[in-house]
């Protein structure tokens, strides 16, 4: 017998006001605000949040609360978690576009035993991803799995 499951749907809203030149400030009900713009590449300033930015760190933000909800369903803890991320604008056929993501997780573990239970878990991760299921770009995840250093 198949049973089909039934997913539920969400909205998210955003805004954005123009505030001058090339700036604006993103918004969203009940958080912080944003100030953004173009990069310098694109006759903007480097003192704000560009969208090229911001989709890369929305990338590398839903792969770290993939990977922690992850763990948390395997009773993994790590220590620490930290991540960069690189996104490659490229023009592609006339138009530009990200092409590729390259995400560079940090895993700190409490001890040797659980590397091996986190790397089977990063393997999961990009494919249960909110944000690397809606893009288009190559996304490239290579994590490093550390034991935390014991005090003396």
């Amino acid at each position: 017998m198949d049973t089909k499951r039934a997913y539920k749907s969400f909205r998210y809203k955003a805004k954005i006001d123009w505030a001058s030149a090339r700036r604006g400030t993103l918004s969203a009900e009940g958080k912080s605000h944003i100030v953004v713009g173009s990069p310098p590449e694109f006759k903007g300033q480097p003192d704000v949040w560009a969208p090229e930015e911001l989709l890369v760190g929305s990338l590398n933000t839903c792969l770290m609360l993939t990977f922690l909800t992850l763990a948390q369903a395997k009773s993994l803890v790590p220590v620490a978690y930290e991540s960069e991320a690189e996104g490659l604008l490229e023009n592609v056929e006339g138009k530009y576009r990200i092409t590729e993501v390259a995400v560079r997780p940090r895993v700190t573990l409490d001890n040797t035993a659980e590397i091996e239970r986190a790397r089977e878990i990063m393997e999961g991760v990009e494919a249960q991803c909110f944000i690397s299921n809606s893009i288009k770009s190559k996304v490239t995840l290579t994590a490093e799995f550390v034991v935390a250093a014991r005090p003396k």
